[in-house]
Parts: C-alpha cells; sequence; structure tokens
C-alpha cells in the first residue's frame, strides 16, 4: 500500500529503464551461447530467464550475460554493461555463503550508497516464507556510478521475491540517482 505523497511523487519517475542481466554460475556458463556481444541464450538460466520475462513488457533489456563465479569477470561485465546504457543491472546467483559464492564481497565495495531495506525486506519476506534459513541469503542494493546495482540469489523463487520487490520502484530510483 502506497501513500498518496508517493503515488504523486513515482507520477514523475521514468516509466521505462534500460536493464541488464548478469547471471553467475560455473555451470551455466559453460552451456550457454553467445548470441550476439551483449546477449546469451541458455535454457538451463531459469532465473535469468525470470529477470528477462518479468521486465520485457516494460523496460528495455541492453544485455544478458551468464558468466562463470569469478570476480574480475564480473566486475568486467558489471562496466561493459553500463557502457551499454544500463540504469539498472540485475544478478542473480552468487549470493550464498559457500567459497565460490563472490557476488557480494565483489559488488558492495563499488557502492556509493546502499540501499539497507531492500535487503531487508528480502530476508523479512524470506523469513516468512521459508522460517530462520532466511539468514543465509544476503541479498543486496546499492548505486554505483548513477547506476542502480541488485544482487539476488540463484533460485528462482528468490528471484521472483527480489523482482517482486524491486521491479514497482526501478523507475523511480532511476530517477533518484539522476537527482
Amino acid at each position: 500500500m502506497q501513500s498518496k505523497t508517493m503515488t504523486e511523487h513515482k507520477k514523475h519517475s521514468p516509466l521505462h529503464v534500460k536493464v541488464g542481466i548478469i547471471t553467475l554460475s560455473d555451470s551455466k556458463s559453460v552451456s550457454s551461447h553467445q548470441e550476439d556481444e551483449n546477449f546469451v541464450s541458455s535454457t538451463e538460466d531459469l532465473s535469468g530467464q525470470i529477470i528477462k520475462e518479468s521486465l520485457a513488457d516494460q523496460h528495455e533489456i541492453v544485455a544478458y550475460q551468464i558468466i562463470p563465479d569469478d570476480a574480475d569477470l564480473l566486475l568486467e561485465t558489471i562496466e561493459k554493461i553500463r557502457k551499454v546504457g544500463a540504469q539498472i543491472i540485475i544478478s542473480t546467483g552468487g549470493t550464498g555463503i559457500g567459497k565460490r559464492d563472490i557476488t557480494i564481497e565483489t559488488i558492495k565495495p563499488l557502492f556509493d550508497k546502499e540501499l539497507n531495506g531492500f535487503g531487508e525486506i528480502f530476508r523479512y519476506e524470506t523469513y516468512k516464507e521459508l522460517g530462520t534459513g532466511a539468514i543465509m541469503t544476503r541479498a543486496t542494493a546499492g548505486v554505483w556510478k548513477e547506476t542502480l546495482l541488485v544482487a539476488l540469489p540463484g533460485s528462482p523463487n528468490a528471484v521472483q521475491l527480489g523482482m517482486k520487490i524491486i521491479k514497482p520502484e526501478l523507475g523511480h530510483l532511476v530517477k533518484h540517482m539522476k537527482q
């Protein structure tokens, strides 16, 4: 439920934003196929496809990459996607507590500003659904060089939840990043 003030404020936000998608997965990166410089395809990447499909009706997907869990490659990919015009980059995978999970440690130092509320709401909603196992999720979001970086877990259910939280605010966030 939104306040009248918030609804009025959002009216002045862009309706369409440019989004990049990154899936981090050692196994899925091996089975992916490069369509062109900015896009890949993989029938195995359910989480990346959920992000893509949830945004395609309203926003422009400018890039979609599937990469292995590699910090240097993640940084290169983020920069590449930002340079093709992405205002928001949503990643999935690599947010757990395993040895190969490097997403959070890689992107958090980039943040000019962290959106703590996103992670808090994500964990609260996960807790309501799954119980105390929610303590293992490290989903986060932050602003870097006027680009929003969102890091979601790799499970399709977690991605659906994350998109439910973040999608209604994408234009609003872009508006505020530019001010």
